[in-house]
């Protein structure tokens, strides 16, 4: 009898910049009989599984969707136990990042945050600063409208200076003012919760980013998880405009 050989498996390919919009919660502690605030504090674990997964594989970038300008019109009491979460991972959790040579950012439209929270984004970045393991950038009152705007307005005031002229306004430059424009472009986009839409979430760095989607609700995306979706970003064709044959020859 002829024995049947496994085809062997690829590689799993590690992208550089991996960004996650963890959705979710809410339906996950609704699922379960409780208010959709338990939900948000069960998926901080999620966020300390997938960034010690991110560390371990050598992602290089990872960029987490945490509050959405969008999300101040959620219900008051879900606001505050968000913004407690937040101050909570700013106090208790950048120690840990520390340690493991992670690197801490938040990106978005902080001013609209208490003057004490602020000044913890401050503490935090400013311990981590010197970090090269991993960059953990959270987006908290951002959107990607948001982002490419006060992109645009930087360049306007520049030209209105006279520090650059017109012509000078490229897709280079305008990138170099966004909120993520030291880190490598987006390799892949994830959204778990079942929707399939980016919200609002880096629209100028998601242009050539690979998409992958899931039904698991956030406080389930664990490592295996984050590896589904790994295998998945491994099987896709990058061609960035080229033909497939062109993508082979290189």
């Amino acid at each position: 009898m002829s024995e049947t050989i496994a085809a062997p498996q690829p590689e799993i390919i590690i992208p550089k910049h991996v960004a996650i919009i963890m959705d979710g919660n809410g339906r996950w502690a609704q699922m379960r009989g409780n208010k959709r605030v338990a939900g948000h504090k069960a998926g901080v674990e999620s966020v300390r599984s997938t960034v010690s997964t991110a560390r371990k594989l050598g992602v290089k970038a990872l960029t987490l969707f945490a509050f959405s300008s969008e999300n101040w019109q959620r219900p008051e009491k879900e606001v505050s136990v968000l913004m407690d979460l937040f101050m909570y991972v700013l106090t208790k959790e950048v120690k840990r990042l520390h340690k493991n040579d992670i690197r801490f950012k938040v990106i978005g439209d902080k001013t609209r945050f208490s003057e004490k929270l602020q000044k913890n984004i401050e503490k935090a970045e400013a311990l981590t600063r010197e970090n090269t393991g991993m960059v953990l950038s959270v987006a908290a009152n951002y959107g990607g409208r948001w982002d490419i705007t006060q992109a645009a307005k930087s360049l306007a005031q520049k030209v209105q200076n006279n520090e650059m002229n017109l012509d000078e306004i490229t897709e280079e430059t305008l990138n170099q003012q966004t909120s993520l424009a030291e880190f490598a472009d987006l390799d892949l986009l994830i959204r778990t919760g079942g929707d399939y839409r980016i919200s609002n979430f880096l629209l100028w760095q998601s242009a050539y980013a690979e998409f992958y989607f899931t039904e698991t609700l956030w406080p389930d995306f664990d490592e295996r998880q984050f590896n589904l979706a790994l295998e998945a970003f491994t099987q896709r064709e990058r061609r960035f405009g080229k033909t497939g044959d062109q993508v082979k020859q290189t």
